[in-house]
């Protein structure tokens, strides 16, 4: 059991118990999952950009990442269904606390000019996403090794029901809000 799990454990479960009059330990929100997905543009032309992407994914979460394909043609961005246009990686367990405590004591404090981020990127059910501009704020990313900069989204899953308890929850486990 890694920081973040002992301290959510220890000190934040009874915080939110007390803070929304919970009568049960179950009805605590947590961390559910953390999905990592890098949308590649370009895999279209270059088939070789799939594969770094993945490659970039999997040394990121340190898990295997898997290919997305195109769910419908759009002929606009000159896409086929079927077409591999991106990588995802989900993370649970042992290895989505691991990754939680990379990103938050780690990687965020490396974006450029970075002043905390957006609260109000929630989705209304307590689930967070926030966008990195480029991969290389992670510290396995070696500069000279990748081929192109891009940027992925992460996704929090909470168990949370509403936006406030699943913010209350990430605040706990020490997410940098904006004030």
């Amino acid at each position: 059991m890694n920081r973040v799990q002992e301290r959510y454990i220890e000190e934040i479960t009874p915080a939110l118990m007390k803070n929304f009059d919970y009568s049960s330990v179950m009805q605590v929100p947590k961390l559910s999952k953390i999905v990592l997905n890098m949308g590649v543009g370009d895999a279209k032309e270059d088939s070789k950009a799939i594969d770094n992407a993945i490659e970039d994914l999997t040394t990121i979460a340190g898990q295997k990442a898997v290919v997305t394909y195109a769910r419908k043609s759009i002929a606009n961005f000159k896409l086929r269904a079927g077409m591999p246009i991106g990588a995802k990686v989900t993370l649970r367990g042992d290895r989505m606390y691991y990754f939680f405590d990379k990103l938050i004591s780690v990687a965020l404090p490396r974006v450029r000019d970075f002043r905390g981020i957006n609260p109000n990127s929630f989705d209304g059910h307590g689930n967070f996403t926030l966008g990195a501009r480029e991969q290389l704020i992670f510290p396995e990313i070696d500069y000279d090794s990748i081929d192109k900069i891009r940027g992925l989204d992460i996704v929090i899953v909470t168990t949370a029901e509403t936006d406030e308890e699943g913010k209350a929850l990430l605040e706990a486990l020490g997410m940098p809000f904006r004030k």
